[in-house]
């Protein structure tokens, strides 16, 4: 079984890189994935509805100081996911020292805008409440996400208001880490996305773009040349441009051998050869300094 394991890899990715996986993509990398050294903590609610739920992932091995964590929120149009299809980031980043929160989220038709918005805030104050217990460090607490969940995570580190209405702040997040994010998407031409926006009433202040100021925490932001969904110059690089403009630390990054779902899926070991997207992440969360405790 183990000298099958390369070849089985690469069958994969090229079915990935070719779309034509006749089961989800998604499952089978978390199959080919290895879980690693790890403590899996399932089904933590967060809030009462079945869908403000959470899992940890903390790395198994003993630390003598408390690691920085990760809430990371996936994508889907805000029509659709699940936690549990992203478990080879949880892994990858507990593979890394980091602990991982990976929520889920309301989504369309059972709420629109900004409902999901209000979940992830509500996430990442149950994180910054509780995450110590885990042996988390309060001082290094990121929020991370891809494409909506880019948008999630953008919408809780940028505009205070989600997670003041939960008793935090966007002062306690030491980062934010977008991977193909829309921050910048009225108006809106996906069809899917068009109701979750109350199309064509869609707020001007739902975008993230309406709410950099120099108290944004430093940012990571990564996008793809060959996505066709999000516009990665208007997005990335108008988010990016934006944050430079107020002082705010920004690293704006662009891969040329991934799409937009590609993207995210670096971050398992049977893509990661495509970009150095964990590497990079891991990096960006090293580097950057403990936020000094109030």
């Amino acid at each position: 079984m183990r000298a099958r394991r390369p070849i089985a890899i690469a069958v994969t990715a090229a079915m990935l890189l070719g779309g034509v996986v006749a089961c989800s993509p998604l499952a089978t990398i978390n199959a080919l994935s290895p879980q690693g050294d790890l403590v899996r903590t399932d089904n933590i609610a967060y809030g009462d509805n079945p869908r403000q739920q959470l899992d940890i992932y903390v790395p198994a091995a003993k630390s003598a100081t408390p690691r920085a964590v990760v809430v990371f929120f996936y994508g889907g149009s805000w029509n659709e996911g699940s936690r549990s299809d992203y478990r080879f980031v949880g892994a990858a980043l507990a593979a890394r020292g980091v602990i991982a929160v990976l929520p889920d989220y309301r989504v369309y038709p059972e709420v629109r805008y900004p409902g999901f918005v209000e979940d992830s805030a509500r996430a990442v104050a149950w994180t910054l409440q509780h995450i110590a217990g885990y042996g988390g460090d309060l001082q290094r607490v990121f929020v991370m996400g891809h494409s909506a969940g880019a948008y999630n995570a953008a919408m809780v580190a940028l505009d205070g208001r989600w997670l003041q209405a939960f008793g935090a702040s966007p002062t306690q997040l030491r980062g934010f880490i977008g991977l193909a994010g829309p921050y910048d998407f009225l108006p809106i031409e996906n069809p899917d996305v068009k109701p979750v926006f109350w199309f064509p009433d869609s707020p001007p202040d739902s975008q993230p773009i309406r709410h950099v100021t120099a108290a944004a925490p430093p940012a990571l932001l990564i996008a793809s040349h060959r996505d066709k969904l999000v516009e990665a110059e208007r997005n990335t690089g108008g988010l990016a441009t934006l944050l430079r403009q107020q002082q705010v630390p920004v690293q704006e990054l662009y891969y040329d051998n991934t799409s937009h779902a590609v993207l995210v899926a670096t971050l398992a070991y049977p893509l990661r050869w495509l970009a150095p997207t964990l590497d990079t992440v891991d990096a960006f969360i090293a580097s950057t300094p403990a936020r000094t405790a109030p």
